[in-house]
Order: C-alpha cells, then structure tokens, then sequence
C-alpha cells in the first residue's frame, strides 16, 4: 500500500485525490466536531466552504430540518446557532437533522477531495475505526491534514502519524513518501508523551487562550467515538456497517 502525507491542505488540488482513498484530518476541531455530531445521531454533515455556499444548501431545506455551524478565524458566525465546539452538538440538538458545516480549515480540505473514490474523516476520537476501514479497503492512500492558518499544524501530524503507525503495526516500510515518514516518525517520537505534546502545539494553546481548553481535552481523546464518517454524494455520513452498529446501540 503507498501513501502519501499532505502536512497541509493547501498545497492540495482536486488531481490528487481524484479516484484515490483519502482521509482527512482536522483535529482541532472540524473533524472531531463531524465525530461528535454522528456520534450524536446527526442525519448528515454537510461540509461547505463559505457562507454563501452554506445559504444556498439552507434555502432548499425544510427550516426545521438542519443546524448551521462553523466559525471563521476561529470566531463564530453572525446568522449561525452553532460554533465548530464539538460539545456543542448533544444528541438532544443534533438528532435527526442535517448540519451544515462552514470552517475556515476542515471543510474546506473535505472540499479540495470530493472528486476521491473513498473520502474518511480522521481524528484521534476514531483512529483504530479509520485504521480498521483503510485496512478493509485495501488500497493506496492519501492522508491530508488541514493544517492551521496555512501551516503545519502539529496535531494533524501526529493523527496522521498514529493512523499509519497502527496500519503498519509499528514497523515503517522500506519505501516511504516525505511526508509519511515524516508524520510516522513524529508520532513514533512523541507517543509516549502524546498528551503533553498535544497540549503543546500552537493551535490548542490558542484555543484554550480563547476559552475553548475543554474542546481542546475532548479532541485529544483517543478512540473515544468509534464512528466512521465518510463522504457520500457531498453529504457526510456514518458509514453503513457503523450507523447500523450505532442504531444497535441505541435500542
């Protein structure tokens, strides 16, 4: 299986991922808030990538049907009745209805790979679902990180680098791009000290600076939402095998 690493998005373009496995990464925080909002029994998420987008989805759906969400610079957005905290969506808000999605980093990666054949949405709250799936499906990969602010954004990095580390079962194949050694390796380094490292990085001090410390807390859980979202004709779905676990779980 080869694999590429984007350490971020935005060096990304829709013929690198057209007809490929990829997953996207945005710990901090669109990912795990997508996590959060199936976990939750969402009916959908739907990721777009401005606010004018986001009102022309609105405007053909039933007002009691869907949630706006999303912020811009980490602010939230005038008009909109949520955020991008994951601890915003209870089950009590979210169930049944479809979000709309509107982030300055996650959303707009999911965007650049709507043309993949296989688009997942990773985070440390699903990692060993990723894994599982990726493994399932048996094919070459992309792994993009949003990043933060255009850059690197350490804790996609190490995401990325937990998902290979556990797909490859520690062991680093001889042959390897950049940027998978890179994110392997770092997460290779820091795993025994991953939570201290995490709550290093410039975008979680930033957040918990802003007033956002328990979002920071809940995005660095591992496997603590063992759901698989995954693209479907621009909707953001739990995967079948994974929403049939969850109605299961619910009855």
């Amino acid at each position: 299986m080869d694999v590429e690493v984007f350490l971020t998005s935005s060096v990304v373009s829709e013929e690198d991922v057209r007809g490929r496995t990829v997953i996207v990464i945005d710990v901090l925080r669109t990912s795990s808030t997508i996590a959060a909002v199936l976990a939750n029994g969402s009916r959908a998420v739907i990721p777009v990538i401005d606010t004018e987008e986001a009102g022309k989805i609105a405007s053909n759906l039933d007002p009691t049907s869907f949630l706006l969400g999303g912020e811009r610079g980490g602010e939230f957005i005038e008009g909109y009745e949520h955020g991008n905290s994951p601890l915003e969506y209870t089950r009590e808000r979210v169930e049944g209805k479809t979000v709309i999605l509107n982030t300055t980093n996650g959303t707009r990666a999911i965007a650049l790979s709507r043309r993949a054949e296989h688009l997942i949405v990773g985070s440390f709250l699903n990692a060993s679902a990723v894994v599982n799936y990726v493994r399932e499906l048996g094919r070459d990969l992309i792994i993009i990180c949003a990043g933060w602010r255009h850059r690197v954004a350490l804790e996609d990095t190490l995401a990325a680098g937990m998902i290979l580390y556990r797909l490859w079962e520690g062991r680093e194949p001889g042959l390897v791009s950049d940027g998978a050694h890179i994110a392997f390796t770092q997460y290779r380094n820091d795993q025994e000290h991953l939570q201290t490292t995490l709550r290093r990085c410039n975008h979680a001090k930033w957040l918990a600076g802003k007033g956002y410390a328990d979002d920071v807390e809940f995005c660095f859980q591992v496997d603590a939402l063992p759901v698989l979202p995954v693209l479907d004709d621009r909707r953001i779905v739990l995967s079948r095998r994974h929403m049939q676990a969850a109605q299961d779980g619910r009855e």
